[in-house]
Formats: structure tokens, sequence, C-alpha cells
């Protein structure tokens, strides 16, 4: 008799173990490297804010990152507002106007620019590519010069366009805008609008523009603060006082310790560099969600 064979109940699958995640081992020299570049980015602004409480005789005669004396601080905004019958203010209002026609219009040159070369096949685009990325690599200060002649032959120096059609030609913000248009316009949205009979123009202004939003915000600072900053070419167009850019305001202010029978008022123009840094610490702090996340674009292969 043959006996039955026996089923044997199948072994259970021992569970594997799950791997605990692994713990994040700290770089004490990277935390150093960070600390030291942190101490080093906040070291000026704190000698700024403390120098700016101080008088003129507080100023030159105390510790220059420790505060002294009474807080002079309102003092002196008070009197960099009214001194020269309140010319500061009129140099930032200049400053202002400047930032906001050339900072806005070379955003809006270059990502029209920029959306054009990443999303239209023409003769000649890699060559006009190539024209850019060699700009980029040229100082501002290196056609400073070359600009003015120009200027002058076609009478606009001592003008607001002498220093504002230069601010309009900005080739890294051209770059910025045509990789953050390659990357996060998809060619899919542009056929299906065209196939509805959708413009460029209006496929650009309802479509792209919104999408391009981050990298159109991180151009806009970077054009703001090159804008902001700019000394060097108002500097060699401009003699009008009254058309000053704050950078150029202050430096004059800084110059007179040099003339004869000059007023020597460095608690003013510490107190009016103090304020000038004032909106562009606000405008990356109220845009800072669109160029963190402009500034990866691209980072990531699709």
């Amino acid at each position: 008799m043959v006996s039955a064979p026996t089923i044997r109940p199948q072994a259970r699958r021992r569970a594997q173990p799950v791997a605990a995640p692994r713990k994040r081992t700290r770089s004490w020299s990277l935390t150093a490297v960070t600390t030291v570049m942190l101490i080093y980015t906040l070291l000026p602004l704190a000698w700024l804010f403390i120098s700016a409480t101080k008088t003129q005789d507080n100023l030159l005669g105390s510790f220059g990152l420790w505060f002294h004396g009474e807080f002079a601080l309102f003092d002196n905004i008070g009197k960099t507002f009214t001194y020269q019958n309140g010319i500061y203010l009129r140099w930032l209002g200049n400053t202002v106007f400047y930032v906001v026609i050339g900072a806005g219009g070379a955003t809006l040159l270059s990502t029209l620019a920029g959306y054009g070369l990443a999303k239209f096949a023409f003769p000649g685009r890699k060559a006009v590519f190539a024209v850019i990325l060699g700009a980029v690599a040229v100082p501002p200060t290196a056609l400073a010069v070359p600009t003015f002649l120009l200027f002058a032959k076609a009478g606009i120096t001592d003008t607001v366009w002498a220093v504002i059609i230069p601010s309009l030609m900005v080739p890294f913000s051209l770059y910025l805008m045509w990789t953050f248009s390659r990357d996060a316009v998809p060619d899919e949205i542009l056929e299906s609008a065209r196939v509805d009979g959708a413009g460029e123009f209006r496929i650009f202004f309802k479509l792209a523009v919104p999408l391009l939003s981050p990298g159109l915000v991180t151009a806009l600072l970077f054009n703001v603060v090159v804008t902001w900053n700019n000394l060097f070419l108002p500097l060699i167009m401009l003699r009008d006082r009254n058309l000053y850019p704050i950078t150029l305001g202050i430096y004059s202010w800084n110059q007179q310790a040099q003339t004869v029978g000059g007023d020597v008022v460095f608690n003013l123009v510490i107190t009016g560099s103090l304020l000038a840094i004032v909106p562009l610490i606000a405008a990356f702090l109220l845009l800072q969600r669109y160029w963190q996340s402009g500034l990866a674009v691209g980072s990531v292969k699709q």
C-alpha cells in the first residue's frame, strides 16, 4: 500500500527587516565654513547699523563694532532727509525711477528674448546665443567709456536716458530666462494653444508668463540690484546733481571731506547707506518664495 504524500504547509517567508533611516552625520567642517561665511556677510551690516547710531564725533573716536555715546540714529535719519534742502529724497526718487524703467524694461526684454530663443527655431539662433554667452563674460565697466562716447555723439549724456538705456541690456538676465523658458514651458502646451487658434503674443502673456513667474521674479530681483547699486555709469554720464541716483549722491557727500571747506558728513553718508539698502532687503524678503524656486529650475534633468 502506497502512502499518500504528505503536503507540508508552505513555510512562511520571513519579513525582511526594514532598514532604519540613516542618521545624517554632521559635518563640522561644513558648519564651520558656513558660520564663517555668515559672519563675513553680516559683519558689514552690523558695522553699518552700529555706525549709523553715532554722532560725527563718536563715529571717528570709538570702536566701530560697538555702540558709543548717545543713540543718534533717528537724529541722523532726520539730518539725512533735510541736508542740502532734502536732496537725498530727490536721489531716492531718481533711483526708484531708474529701477522701475530700467530694471523693469530689462526684465521684460530678457523674458521676451529668452522665451524666443528657447521656443522658436530660426536661422542664426546658435550665433545669437553665442554672442549672449560672450556678453555675459564682459564686465559692465569695460563698456562704460565706449557707451559714454556713443551717448556723447548722440547728445544724451547728462539725461535720464544715459542711465536707463544701458540698464535695459542685461545679458545674464537674458541667459537666465532662456534657461528657465526651455524647462518651464512645455512645447505641448504651446502646440495645443496654436491648434486652438491662439496668437503668439496671447500664448506668451496668457500661458508662458504665468509659468515663467518664478524665473521672471528672479531676473527682476537681479536687475533691480544691479540698477539700484549702479555707480560707475552715472558717475561718468551725469553732471546734474538733481539727476543723481542714490549711490552717486552718497558718493558725492563722501567726497566733500576731500575738498577745501567741504562739509564732513560721514555720519550722514553711513546713515544714507543704511537707508539705501532697506528697500533691497524688503524686496528680497517679500519675493523670496519666488526667486528661491526660480534658482532651482534646470538643476534636475527630466
